[in-house]
């Protein structure tokens, strides 16, 4: 086998020990945060008044989801990284199960796209979070976001021709506070890619994202 034919086998897998070891990293914080002692177990939902701010990172993996009816036949996947910004926009509001506050914010979305090809995709989007009141520690949330997004996959695969996309997602997921300060986050996202006709072909990309991560509020 030539070095030239080796050289694609060595890239992925170095891209794929990387990708590990950043999921790894991701884990053992979750695991050291989760043995800190919680101090506050006996006391009612963490007070998050207007103006708090919250910090996270996100770390999932991308599962084709070919939508029945559509062209899309490429099953890509691959890891996720989804660093985050928000900031507490109202005080709880409603009444009864559905009680909970407003946040807005953005995320950088990064994938390593493992398959059918090696590639990348960088964006950037503006977020909208409803944090429902919850009990006790637990406070369930759902979540939308939407913005440019930079791939490399244009021209390697049928259904992007463009580099140039939107990548929008909506899902939720439960925050479990440790801290008042503190929570471990996990959950689920539907992620659709697209280039919203710039360019043709445009058959868009759907994914279903799982994830784990964790925020910091101050």
């Amino acid at each position: 086998m030539s070095r030239q034919s080796t050289q694609p086998t060595k890239v992925r897998n170095g891209c794929w020990i990387q990708s590990q070891a950043l999921v790894i990293i991701l884990l053992l914080t979750i695991t050291l945060c989760a043995s800190l002692p919680i101090s506050y177990a006996g006391e009612n939902t963490p007070p998050l008044t207007i103006g708090t701010q919250e910090i996270g990172l996100s770390v999932g993996y991308l599962f084709p989801h070919l939508l029945k009816g559509k062209k899309s036949k490429t099953e890509q996947s691959g890891p996720a990284f989804m660093p985050s910004w928000s900031m507490m926009l109202t005080d709880p509001i409603g009444n009864g199960w559905y009680r909970g506050q407003i946040l807005i914010g953005a995320e950088i979305v990064y994938i390593q796209f493992q398959q059918p090809v090696l590639t990348h995709g960088a964006g950037f989007a503006p977020s909208i979070k409803y944090l429902f009141e919850g009990t006790h520690k637990i406070r369930p949330y759902v979540i939308f976001s939407g913005g440019p997004f930079y791939t490399d996959l244009a021209g390697q695969i049928p259904e992007q021709s463009g580099r140039f996309n939107f990548v929008l997602t909506v899902g939720g997921g439960i925050s479990w506070f440790l801290t008042p300060q503190m929570s471990l986050n996990a959950g689920y996202r539907f992620q659709h890619i697209s280039n919203a006709q710039t360019s043709y072909p445009n058959v868009g990309l759907n994914a279903s994202l799982p994830f784990l991560g964790f925020s910091l509020y101050f």
